[in-house]
Formats: structure tokens, C-alpha cells, sequence
């Protein structure tokens, strides 16, 4: 049968960001909690929660019986009727969200969520131009990947969608010869506003931001950097985007990233975590304010299966659990026990390790080929034979990572056990030997 599966494939499948006939998609036969297996029965702990966002594990019981029921009550209905799921989802979504943001509209994933946000933020103030920061990933869809920020970007960008990119604060590798986060936040903050009034403030609907870059590099902004975005929206009449796609849902130890700073967006971009993955969702959380704007006023948009009610299912079985087994509490435990001293143990004993960044569950290894220059063990959008050796050791020992250029993302599921996180930890640890081959000692 998995010979079949994996001829099936290659034969008829067409797979997102790959050259087609290279193409060797490992075969899952099955997967539970921490883990999944391949067609040859070798298990793998799985530190990606696939694309960040299997938050609660893999075939979760009780999520799945909750499908399982919905299906078996209403398995579809068109999005101008009410149903039961999606107003309790909605509801339990809004009780997690920044006061005053009540409303919510759901999509189908998280690009077509950041495409209707934009679109209600140049509807709500009239204006077109979109800021977004370089080093970010908003969607594969037509705005959302003009708005993306990393090299996915480049084949599809034409520069005609009204999108405008800026440098956002990463110390690390700072834009701004900054050498302290206090500098880093004000220089940026200095930058964006200066980005702002060359672009002309009243030609600007929206700035995007990613609360924590995810799949860009797991970059928390520095103290005051949030709260400075806020002033500058509010002072320029520009509507604030947060975009909680992968960040959301419990992946930074708190239910919304947001949660970890003190400013509050006009809208908020969901998907992943918020049904673990199971059912395909996403959504815009709605301040009142643009709400009000389409009260009385015909919102021009919409989708086939907006708020499906096996998504929806699932969504309010994945965050009922979430809170009834304090998963969000425990990722922020294994942020502080476990990942945090565990990952910076790592490195100080492996010279390829240039910097370690993160919190909850959300955590990047930065790995050089040199400490000093701080070069990149793979080029900015590609990758190198220095990291397909250190990803291929992490497979061979059983360790699925999640691996983007020259970082290696440590962003298991949520729930995962404490032995298990420090198992697959031990299995970093060996496979960054073979990275140390390549780095200035």
C-alpha cells in the first residue's frame, strides 16, 4: 500500500514550493501525540507540529470524537446560516482576544485571513498601501505573498500590489548597527516612521506585522517596539495588524503572543493552532471600530465554507481542551524548564550555534559557519550541504525538525512530555556535532 501511496504521488500530486521531479515526500503512515511513522515503521519525534501547528498533538481523542459528532450532526452548511459550531467558536474565540474584539470572520486558512484583513483595512480607511516587514511570511495567496517578506516572495512579485516593505528589529543581525534591544526597538521605530512619511501617511491602510516572525526566524520584538508601532498607527490613522497565524493558540506559552506585550492591534490574523491543524481554519479577530465601519455598509468579501462546521467542531474541541488540560501553561513551562536552559546549554558547547532566540514553545537556532562574522550556515533562501548533513543526522536518530535556510526551529507540540522534549534535545545535540565540522572554532 505505501509503495502505491508514494507512486500515487509522484504521479498525480503537485506539491506547494517544489521543483516537481525532485521531489521525495516521506510517507506517514500514521502519527499520535508527539509522534509520526514513515512507510518503513520508523518512528519520529516530531519538533516541526508539521508546519507549527499540530499545538496539541497528533490524533488528539477527544478532538477527533468531537469531528467525528459534528460530522454526524451537520457536516456542511453555507455561511449565511447560523450553526451551532461556529457561533460557539466564534464565541470562545473572542473570550481569548484583546478586550473590545468581539467579532470574528473565518476563512479558510491563514493567507486568505491576512487577504481579508487587508481588504477591510483599505475599506475602513480608504487608503491602499500596505506596510510589511522584511523577514516575515503572511500567505501564499496574491497579497499575502507580496506582503511576505523572505525570498517565496520574489518569483511572484510584480510591485504592483501596493505593498511597501520596511526593516523590522533583529538585533542579531540588526539593520540599524544597533547593539543593545533598547537601540535596536527605538532605531527601528526611527526607521518605520521615517518609511512612513516618504510613503505619505495618508496613501497607508495598514501596517502587517507578525507578533513573533515565525517561520522568518522566531524573532520576538524587543521591549517597547509593539507599543511604539501602536503610537505610530494611531498618530498616522493606520490600521495595525497582528498576525498570530503560527504565534497564536499557545505556541508562545500564552494564548495570543500579543498576551506577552502591551498594545493592542485593529486586527488579528488566525489559523494553525486554533483546530491543531485537523480541520482546515483561519479567521480575522475584529476590533469595533471596523466593525462599525461595515454595520450598515456591505462587506464586499467572503468564502464558500466560512466557518464550516467541522472546522469549527474542532475548533471549539481543540481550545476547550486546550484549557482543561492547561496546554497553554505547559508550553510556557517547557519554555522556561526545559527549551530555554536546555537550547542555550547547547549553545555554549557547539561552536555552529549562533544564537539561540525564543519563548514557549517557539524556538530558533541560528547556526553560522562562523561566531565572529556571524555568516549563515546556509545562504539567505537557500541551503547548503553544511545543513542537509546536520537535517539528515536529526532524521536518522528519529528527529522530524523544522528547518528554513540556515536555522533549525525547535516548535514541538505543545503537550509534548517533558522526557520527550528533552529526548529530542539529545538528539539535537549530536546532530549539531556534525554542524560544528563546518563552523570556525
Amino acid at each position: 500500500m505505501t509503495n502505491r501511496t508514494y507512486e500515487l504521488d509522484r504521479a498525480h500530486v503537485f506539491h506547494s514550493w517544489s521543483a516537481q521531479a525532485s521531489m521525495n515526500p516521506m510517507v506517514i503512515e500514521s502519527a499520535e501525540g508527539s509522534y509520526v511513522v514513515d512507510d518503513q515503521g520508523q518512528r519520529f519525534l516530531d519538533f516541526s507540529s508539521q508546519l507549527v501547528f499540530t499545538n496539541i498533538g497528533h490524533q488528539h481523542p477527544r478532538v477527533v470524537k468531537a469531528i467525528q459528532d459534528q460530522a454526524a450532526t451537520l457536516c456542511t452548511i453555507a455561511p449565511q446560516h447560523a450553526n451551532a459550531a461556529r457561533s460557539e467558536a466564534a464565541r470562545l474565540i473572542a473570550e481569548l482576544a484583546p478586550e473590545g474584539m468581539d467579532r470574528i470572520f473565518f476563512t479558510n486558512g491563514g493567507a486568505d485571513a491576512v487577504e481579508h484583513a487587508v481588504r477591510m483595512a483599505r475599506l475602513h480607511t480608504g487608503r491602499r498601501k500596505v506596510l510589511s516587514r522584511y523577514r516575515s511570511y503572511h500567505g501564499g495567496t496574491q497579497t499575502a505573498v507580496n506582503l511576505t517578506g523572505d525570498p517565496r516572495r520574489w518569483a511572484n512579485d510584480y510591485g504592483a500590489d501596493g505593498v511597501v516593505h520596511f526593516f523590522g528589529p533583529f538585533l542579531y543581525r540588526s539593520e540599524f548597527h544597533a547593539t543593545t534591544e533598547a537601540e535596536e526597538s527605538a532605531r527601528a521605530l526611527e526607521h518605520l516612521e521615517h518609511t512612513i512619511r516618504m510613503e505619505g501617511p495618508d496613501t497607508i491602510a495598514a501596517i502587517i506585522l507578525e507578533t513573533i516572525p515565525g517561520t522568518a526566524g522566531i524573532m520576538p520584538p524587543p521591549p517597547g517596539y509593539l507599543e511604539g508601532v501602536r503610537e505610530l498607527c494611531d498618530r498616522y490613522g493606520i490600521v495595525w495588524i497582528a498576525d498570530e497565524v503560527m504565534a497564536g493558540f499557545g505556541r508562545t506559552g500564552t494564548w495570543f503572543a500579543l498576551d506577552l506585550y502591551g498594545a493592542k492591534p485593529d486586527l488579528i490574523t488566525f489559523a494553525k493552532g486554533v483546530t491543531s491543524g485537523y480541520v482546515p481554519l483561519g479567521g480575522v479577530i475584529i476590533s469595533e471600530p471596523i466593525y462599525d465601519t461595515f454595520a450598515e455598509r456591505v462587506y464586499p468579501g467572503g468564502l464558500t465554507y466560512s466557518g464550516h462546521p467541522l472546522a469549527c467542531g474542532a475548533a471549539v474541541a481543540t481550545i476547550e481542551t486546550m484549557k482543561d488540560e492547561r496546554i497553554v501553561e505547559q508550553a510556557a513551562t517547557l519554555g522556561t524548564e526545559v527549551f530555554g536552559p536546555g537550547l542555550a546549554e547547547l549553545a555554549e558547547r557547539h561552536p555552529c550555534v549562533g544564537e539561540v532566540r525564543g519563548v514557549g514553545a517557539f524556538w530558533a537556532l541560528e547556526l553560522v559557519a562562523d561566531r565572529e562574522t556571524r555568516e549563515p550556515l546556509a545562504p539567505y533562501g537557500g541551503s547548503s550541504p553544511a545543513m542537509n548533513e546536520v537535517v539528515a543526522a536529526c532524521k536518522k536518530n528519529g528527529l522530524l525538525p523544522f528547518v528554513n535556510y540556515n536555522r533549525i526551529h525547535v516548535v514541538p507540540a505543545l503537550n509534548i512530555t517533558v522526557d520527550e522534549a528533552r529526548s529530542g534535545l539529545a538528539i539535537l545535540d549530536e546532530a549539531l556535532s556534525v554542524g560544528d565540522a563546518h563552523a570556525a572554532r
